[in-house]
C-alpha cells in the first residue's frame, strides 16, 4: 500500500512540473520557444539540459551535453536507453536551457573520426566519462536545426 502510494505522489509530482526531475522522465516540456544558435559555443564547452523526445507523446530527461566546434551533442554512451529508441522512431526534439525550448533534430553520429573528436572533449569533462570510441556501438546525436 505505501509503495503504490509513493508511485502514485512520484506521478503526480513529475506530471504537474512537465519535465524530468533528477533521474525520473517527465513529459511535454515548457519555455519560451526560440530559434537555436548558428553556433552553441555561448552554452559553454559543457553543461546540462532537458531533452524532450517523442512530439506525438512527449517524454523528456535530463541530459549532459557537449559543445564541439560550435555544433551541439547529446551522449547515451553504449546505452540504447528509451530517449535513444524514441530517436529513432522520430528526430525531432527540443532542448530547454534556462526556460527557452529549441527544436532540433538529432542526427546520430556514425563517423569514426567525429566520435574520436567528440571523444576527446568528452573524456575531459569528468572521471567517469568514457570514450565512445573506445566503445563498441555508441549512440552519440549532433543535435541541429529541424
Amino acid at each position: 500500500m505505501k509503495t503504490r502510494l509513493l508511485s502514485l505522489l512520484i506521478a503526480g509530482l513529475v506530471s504537474a512540473c512537465g519535465g524530468p526531475m533528477g533521474l525520473l522522465p517527465g513529459g511535454k516540456l515548457a519555455g519560451s520557444v526560440q530559434p537555436p544558435p548558428a553556433d552553441w559555443a555561448a552554452a559553454g564547452e559543457y553543461g546540462f539540459a532537458e531533452l524532450e523526445t517523442r512530439p506525438e507523446e512527449p517524454y523528456s530527461v535530463n541530459i549532459a551535453y557537449t559543445v564541439l566546434d560550435g555544433q551541439l551533442y547529446a551522449n547515451a554512451g553504449d546505452t540504447e536507453t528509451q530517449w535513444v529508441l524514441n530517436i529513432a522512431d522520430d528526430p525531432r526534439v527540443v532542448i530547454r536551457m534556462d526556460d527557452v525550448l529549441y527544436p532540433l533534430r538529432a542526427d546520430r553520429v556514425t563517423d569514426p573520426a567525429e566520435i574520436a573528436r567528440f571523444g576527446k572533449v568528452w573524456t575531459r569533462q569528468g572521471y567517469f566519462h568514457r570514450d565512445p570510441a573506445d566503445l563498441g556501438e555508441v549512440w552519440v546525436y549532433r543535435l541541429i536545426p529541424r
